[in-house]
């Protein structure tokens, strides 16, 4: 399957169901607004967790309906964040969604001991872009989550990723492990990691996907880069999961998709009990309703 727009996971995230999603500290324009239109696309059905005073004097002046929306007031941003996270703990909701709390004290809620969303996976982050020059929706791991991950972290992260990709309807998601060169350099850790990993792919132990590297981004995206490098690939320039060597990497082409290369983004944290919700204050309205879509797809 071939997903070429993200307003398609709206489709997608409709046939899995209606989840519910529990925001902690809802008391943000901009997530309420993207809360409001996933209500609206019928995709979910909110829990709104913060100061109800100014979650309905956001309403109210944006014109925001959440008649019928449970509302639990909890003016403290830290305890906010505990309480959505224990929604999602006992089950009673399906999506965690970061409003005005700090990202530490968010993330500490998730991952308290005894009421968190520990599970035995590693937390990652998922960003899917609509790239206008990209033929296809193209993923991209790690930018936000783990820093310097080792090749048995990348493994956890690429089996979680594809297993999301998979959800989507990309049975066997392309994987380009990028790095500077296409050769094996003993000198670059990045190649190392990229051959390992291809390996392990070919020989079953990193399944459900199609793993090619090193591979330097051009020939990740573009056929005629690797025609014109004589290499023969499945995966170089119709990747669908690009998978970054560090967060340096990882941050620097989130930000060059979204701020050169015009693209709208849907993210989330994988790895949890559910998938959370985790966006900058800087990505549009648009792309925190989508990385809603993208959470109700799983």
């Amino acid at each position: 399957m071939v997903i070429k727009k993200l307003d398609e996971l709206i489709d997608i995230a409709k046939a899995s169901g209606k989840k519910t999603i529990a925001v902690a500290a809802a008391e943000d324009d901009h997530v309420l607004h993207a809360v409001h239109k996933a209500m609206e696309a019928g995709i979910v059905n909110p829990i709104l967790i913060g100061h109800n005073e100014k979650i309905n004097e956001i309403a109210k002046r944006d014109n925001i309906n959440i008649a019928g929306v449970k509302i639990i007031d909890e003016p403290n941003p830290v305890i906010s964040a505990q309480k959505a996270v224990a929604f999602c703990s006992s089950g009673d909701a399906q999506i965690l969604m970061k409003g005005l709390v700090s990202t530490a004290d968010f993330l500490r809620a998730v991952l308290n001991k005894e009421v968190g969303l520990r599970t035995k996976e590693l937390l990652c982050h998922l960003g899917v872009f609509e790239i206008p020059s990209y033929h296809k929706l193209l993923a991209l791991t790690d930018a936000a989550q783990n820093i310097e991950p080792t090749i048995d972290e990348k493994v956890k992260i690429i089996t979680s990723c594809v297993r999301a990709l998979n959800k989507l309807g990309i049975e066997k998601p392309k994987v380009a492990i990028v790095s500077p060169v296409e050769v094996v350099n003993p000198k670059m850790e990045s190649t190392i990691h990229a051959s390992m990993l291809t390996q392990m792919n070919r020989r079953g132990q990193i399944k459900n996907c199609l793993i090619d590297g090193p591979l330097a981004f051009d020939n990740a995206v573009s056929k005629e880069a690797c025609e014109h490098k004589g290499i023969i690939t499945d995966v170089g320039g119709d990747a669908d999961l690009i998978v970054a060597h560090n967060i340096e990497v990882g941050n620097a082409l989130y930000k060059a998709f979204t701020y050169l290369a015009g693209a709208t983004i849907a993210a989330n944290i994988l790895g949890a009990k559910v998938p959370i919700v985790l966006t900058s204050r800087a990505d549009s309205d648009r792309s925190k309703f989508m990385s809603i879509a993208l959470a109700a797809t799983y």
